[in-house]
């Protein structure tokens, strides 16, 4: 199933209800919060208090990047907060399977998300624990920015192995995604696809979402 998670970070925060609501009209199927502490990555965003805040104004599913150190002191927050997918970073603590395996036990989808520097190889072992792998395809921090096309290559990796392995497993990319990139990373395996100016900024989302799904369906993964 392919999936438009659109970036919270390109909307505008004075009218985040409307927001919300604009996007699922437009055919999104998640919402894609981004939560950045300014020690892991170099930038602040927001926090558990606003997701629940926001939580009662959307039915859609929140599925919140924790882009912060040492996650695990957080996750009884943002699942209490609305969090129906919760992804920390494979880099962001020394144990993520730890974590990951904290998150499962409060009944939460977990995900986990790998940075540009980090090899397919390093969380194959971990792929049967979850329920989603986060393939960052710009450096971590701040939207707007052109998509690395080589991360492509990590994702087509992991989608393979967990095909050969039989995980069935949502692989997700973000950054620098659009409308005329997103058939490259379906090719590669990926069926979530964050996007954020490309959705928000559009004069028409639902126009954007509709192409995206378009070329998802012209582009699949073919081993």
């Amino acid at each position: 199933m392919f999936i438009v998670s659109p970036s919270v970070l390109a909307a505008d925060f004075a009218k985040l209800g409307d927001e919300l609501k604009k996007i699922e009209k437009a055919g999104a199927e998640y919402a894609h919060l981004d939560v950045m502490d300014g020690i892991f990555v170099p930038n602040i965003s927001f926090g558990a208090p606003m997701i629940s805040s926001i939580r009662k104004a959307s039915s859609l599913i929140f599925d919140v990047h924790l882009m912060i150190t040492e996650p695990q002191r957080y996750v009884d927050d943002f699942i209490k907060a609305g969090a129906d997918i919760l992804t920390i970073h494979y880099e962001s603590c020394e144990n993520p399977l730890e974590v990951v395996r904290y998150i499962k036990s409060k009944e939460c989808k977990v995900g986990l998300s790998i940075k540009p520097a980090t090899p397919a190889e390093a969380i194959y072992d971990m792929l049967p624990e979850l329920d989603m792998l986060l393939v960052m395809t710009v450096e971590p921090g701040f939207g707007g920015q052109k998509m690395m096309p080589d991360m492509l290559e990590k994702v087509r990796k992991i989608r393979k192995y967990a095909n050969e392995k039989g995980i069935k497993i949502d692989i997700e990319v973000d950054g620098g995604l659009t409308a005329d990139n997103v058939g490259l990373a379906t090719a590669a395996g990926a069926n979530v696809i964050v996007a954020g100016s490309a959705v928000y900024n559009a004069k028409s989302p639902k126009e954007v979402i509709k192409k995206m799904k378009e070329a998802a369906l012209s582009n699949p993964f073919v081993d």
